[in-house]
């Protein structure tokens, strides 16, 4: 059986989901916040210390500026809404991503969290905001250039990541049916297993989350080696 260490997970479908139901794509974010709560709770109780989540991308900001700002404002609410239930939870979040560019008030409740839950142990959970994996290579790179440093290992380059301290994926899920990677996590996903999922993301159940799970544990593992 495998270890399954981290799961990470782009949640795509929302919008395309409450368009289905007749409903704003604002509507379908607002009901994939239901998704999320539920993969959190199954994520602690099949014991998996860590899940990142793909919460908004640095090319977000190409939608339109309404859907841009009810997404910051889902974001906002949520974080404020739950921080007592995740501290109780145990769980420890991080966020991961670009800083500049989100809205200060946003920027203080994460690091109001961050430090509220930073000695939490059940599970952390990283929240991949205004995240992109060519800017996040391109921060690293730049890290080195200040320094002056010549020459460095893939360890080194790893530190300089927003995933420093973060085992890399064992299993990608990307709900919506669109079978690519959308700049998430590029260096990190090299040897993760990938699952694509026809369902929406508010589809997208607990059956299924542990289904994958389930497959995973039977998948051979070889990592360039023959085995």
């Amino acid at each position: 059986m495998n270890r399954l260490d981290h799961v990470a997970i782009i949640m795509d479908g929302n919008g395309r989901w409450g368009m289905k139901k007749n409903q704003s794509r604002n509507f379908g974010h607002l009901k994939g916040l239901s998704t999320v709560q539920k993969i959190i709770k199954t994520t602690i109780k099949r014991k998996i210390p860590f899940l990142t989540l793909y919460t908004f991308s640095t090319e977000n900001w190409n939608r339109p500026d309404k859907e841009i700002n009810f997404l910051f404002d889902l974001i906002r609410n949520s974080l404020k809404k739950n921080i007592e239930r995740i501290s109780k939870q145990g769980i420890k979040v991080n966020v991961i991503g670009k800083k500049k560019g989100i809205p200060n008030d946003i920027n203080k409740i994460i690091e109001f969290i961050e430090k509220k839950t930073t000695n939490n142990k059940v599970m952390t959970l990283n929240l991949a905001l205004n995240y992109g994996s060519k800017e996040e290579i391109v921060n690293a790179c730049n890290k080195k250039i200040k320094k002056k440093i010549k020459n460095v290992n893939i360890t080194e380059f790893e530190n300089n990541l927003y995933t420093r301290k973060i085992p890399n994926p064992d299993i990608l899920i990307r709900t919506g049916g669109k079978k690519r990677l959308s700049n998430f996590l590029l260096l990190q996903l090299a040897y993760t297993e990938i699952f694509f999922v026809n369902k929406l993301w508010p589809e997208f159940s607990e059956n299924d989350y542990n289904k994958i799970i389930d497959n995973f544990s039977r998948i051979k593992r070889n990592f360039g080696n023959i085995q």
